[in-house]
C-alpha cells in the first residue's frame, strides 16, 4: 500500500472512531508540515512557489490543474522539498529521508489533485491542520 493510500486510510479511520480534527503527531503532523498555511513549507502556496523555484512548474500545474498528472522523482521531491522538511518529514515516517521523497513523489501528484478540483490553487490556502483533515474526510466520503 502506498503513502498516499495509507494517508487517506488513516484519515478515514480516525474519522470513524470520532478523533479530534486536531490531531496531535503523526498523520496530522505529516499533512501540517506539507500543506498547512502554517506549516514550514508555507503551505500548499508555499510548496507550489518551491517546485516553480526549482525549475518544476509544469509538474505541480499538472496536479492543480485538470489534466493528466505529471509524474515527480525522489530526486525532485528533495530539491524541491530541500533537507529540513524532509528531514521533518521522514523522522515522523519513521523512514529515512531518500524513502520519503519516493513515497511523496507517489502522494502529492493524487494528492494535491484531489485538494485542488476547481484547478486552482484555494484562495487562502488550505487552512491549519484540522481544516485539512475535514477536507480529506470530504474527499473520502465523495
Amino acid at each position: 500500500m502506498g503513502l498516499f493510500d495509507s494517508v487517506l486510510g488513516a484519515v478515514a479511520g480516525q474519522m470513524q472512531n470520532g478523533a479530534n480534527a486536531e490531531m496531535g503527531g503523526g498523520l496530522g503532523n505529516i499533512l501540517g508540515s506539507l500543506l498547512a498555511n502554517n506549516s514550514e513549507l508555507g503551505g500548499l502556496g508555499g510548496l507550489v512557489e518551491k517546485f516553480q523555484q526549482n525549475g518544476m512548474g509544469d509538474i505541480v500545474s499538472s496536479w492543480i490543474g485538470n489534466g493528466q498528472n505529471l509524474p515527480i522523482s525522489a530526486d525532485q521531491i528533495a530539491s524541491a522539498f530541500g533537507s529540513g522538511p524532509l528531514a521533518n518529514i521522514a523522522n515522523q515516517l519513521g523512514i529515512d529521508p531518500a524513502q520519503a521523497s519516493g513515497q511523496l513523489a507517489q502522494m502529492l501528484p493524487g494528492l494535491i489533485d484531489k485538494l485542488t478540483p476547481n484547478g486552482a490553487l484555494p484562495e487562502g490556502g488550505l487552512g491549519n491542520s484540522g481544516d485539512l483533515m475535514g477536507m480529506l474526510g470530504g474527499l473520502l466520503k465523495g
